[in-house]
């Protein structure tokens, strides 16, 4: 099973860039798209079904702000759209979705770069993902959480970390978080198929961060421990430009 996460930055603006093309080409079994930026009716959902997927949406009450998707191949046994919790449901957070004895979690989490009210809402959801995940392992442990955690775990997932020592999504807090949540049973798959420094995942669109690499990453696909074995491969593909993200994989051997 091919799963990619992408935090698009806007779908309509990623499918002007040759979304569906690249979607098309890569042919994941699950896609998760995270800052959809549009309402479901603002999304093709036919053009998803001529492509072959199943979809599912959850988009922010706010227009054009956050908004999380998944397309996927075979369609799911059960789904449930939020987390529960009305603040982070607003803001189109979180997708469940289950497959035959695999669930699938789709996730944007809070940013707090806009000031401490934010970075407080951030800590909230990072609480509430934990506990969330807690619960749900004990009746479903092959669980993998993609999406855009916000967060840089260490100091080889993010450019100059010496300047980044008081900035939202490297803050000790956070990146503590990080730790605890991989200690609570989950996988960076990411890292145990590649420990080489200067593998980002998002670029500031300023001072042509990009071309010069200097970059975070912040995307990540968490496979729970029981799924340890079934890892075939991992990959970020920097090459794709359609977003200040760009794409990330992670291949599974599922039964």
């Amino acid at each position: 099973m091919k799963i990619i996460s992408f935090n698009l930055n806007g779908i309509r603006s990623a499918i002007n860039k040759g979304f569906y093309d690249w979607l098309k080409n890569e042919n994941p079994d699950i896609l998760c798209v995270q800052e959809t930026k549009a309402q479901e009716s603002q999304i093709e959902v036919d053009k998803f079904k001529e492509l072959g997927y199943h979809s599912i949406i959850h988009s922010a009450v706010k227009p054009g702000y956050s908004g999380v998707a998944i397309f996927s191949k075979k369609q799911a046994d059960f789904v449930q759209i939020g987390i529960g919790i009305d603040e982070f449901d607003y803001e189109g957070r979180l997708i469940r979705a289950d497959f035959g004895d695999f669930t699938q979690i789709n996730s944007y989490f809070p940013s707090g770069t806009m000031g401490d009210v934010r970075q407080e809402v951030k800590y909230a959801y990072l609480d509430a993902v934990q506990n969330y995940v807690n619960e749900l392992k004990k009746e479903r442990p092959n669980i993998v959480l993609s999406g855009d955690y916000n967060i840089c775990h260490k100091e080889i997932d993010i450019s100059n970390p010496k300047t980044k020592k008081g900035v939202s999504g490297f803050l000790p807090e956070e990146r503590q978080w990080m730790t605890d949540f991989l200690e609570s049973g989950f996988i960076d798959s990411f890292r145990v198929f590649d420990q080489s420094p200067e593998k980002y995942t998002w670029w500031s669109y300023r001072a042509g961060a990009r071309k010069k690499n200097l970059g975070w990453r912040i995307d990540y696909h968490m496979v729970s421990e029981p799924m340890r074995n079934k890892l075939i491969s991992a990959s970020i593909q920097n090459q794709v430009v359609m977003s200040d993200h760009c794409p990330i994989v992670v291949e599974l051997k599922l039964d």
